[in-house]
């Protein structure tokens, strides 16, 4: 019978596979890089395969069989993983640590008024906090290293189970003086006829954004791409464009001192004039309950974020 892999030895495996560097895995898994080298080697010899391709490269390179297991050792680590949560969940549900993911068009904006609503909903729950793109959020929840996500959707996130929670729309972002202005309500087509000035590749507001205004991606000036809604917004008041605006932004500050006019945007009936917020977590967590318990208080965070006055360039 073969000896099965210690979950010390996974561990090694998947830093090494994240990190590209044996040093920076070993300090990851809290070994040294001797210690977490014999950990591989001994794996190897466990299995009869070849994990790492021995050659003159200075990174660790994997052998297909490698890349295999290294997705086999994710899975495993998260069913270990959700042996202790199912316990921990049984046991005294929303207490203890909870790692969350934000995106970065979410965190700044919400944060300040639901961090102190979790704190009074559930004092005994330590919220740990990583802001990243949605793709990297996906892939550390699906690696076991984040328990839930708070998110824009629509997303691809495969194996991954998902709430919507409450809904943000849009808002037509201009510079002062810009023809549209003329316009109460701007349509989402007359948008699409502007110079349109959007994020970075890997942000989802981005492709939420060229949806809402019928644009394909490939056809849009990459070069002007801002790297934060802060950014963005600057941008704007410079007069290099136009953008769409999520309302919790506006209503989180992200025009303070500029010149940025703002106006609702309109559209045909079904299309899309905003995104939806909502929470991911691995398929099957044990840990899902206690998330779906944690939507009413995001929401309700979300909702009086958006009721705050309007900014004083906001013409409804």
């Amino acid at each position: 019978m073969t000896p099965l892999p210690s979950p010390q030895q996974l561990r090694y495996l998947v830093a090494l596979a994240d990190l590209g560097h044996f040093g920076r895995a070993a300090v990851a898994c809290a070994v040294t890089q001797s210690t977490l080298s014999a950990g591989i080697i001994a794996l190897e010899r466990q299995l009869d395969a070849a994990i790492l391709e021995r050659g003159p490269a200075k990174r660790p390179v994997f052998t297909p069989l490698g890349l295999e297991l290294v997705g086999r050792a994710r899975a495993a680590l998260a069913a270990l993983s959700a042996v202790a949560e199912t316990a921990s969940a049984a046991r005294d549900p929303l207490t203890g640590p909870l790692r969350l993911g934000i995106i970065p068009t979410i965190g700044p904006f919400l944060l300040p008024r639901l961090m102190p609503a979790l704190r009074r909903a559930f004092p005994r729950l330590r919220l740990w906090l990583r802001e990243d793109l949605t793709a990297r959020l996906a892939e550390d929840l699906q690696g076991g290293r984040l328990d839930l996500l708070l998110l824009a959707l629509p997303a691809a996130l495969p194996d991954l189970e998902t709430l919507r929670i409450a809904e943000d729309p849009f808002l037509a972002a201009l510079p002062q003086q810009h023809r549209l202005l003329q316009q109460a309500r701007i349509p989402l087509s007359a948008m699409g006829g502007e110079r349109m000035l959007l994020l970075e590749d890997g942000h989802c507001l981005r492709d939420q954004a060229l949806s809402a205004c019928g644009l394909p991606g490939a056809g849009v000036d990459g070069a002007f791409a801002a790297t934060s809604l802060h950014t963005l917004v600057q941008m704007v008041a410079g007069g290099l464009g136009v953008t769409l605006l999520p309302r919790l932004a506006v209503a989180g500050g992200v025009l303070a001192g500029t010149s940025v006019v703002l106006r609702p945007v309109e559209a045909p009936p079904g299309q899309v004039t905003g995104r939806s917020l909502g929470l991911a977590w691995r398929a099957r967590s044990p840990r899902a309950a206690e998330f779906r318990s944690l939507a009413p208080v995001i929401s309700e965070a979300v909702a009086a974020c958006l009721m705050q006055d309007r900014h004083d360039k906001m013409v409804t």
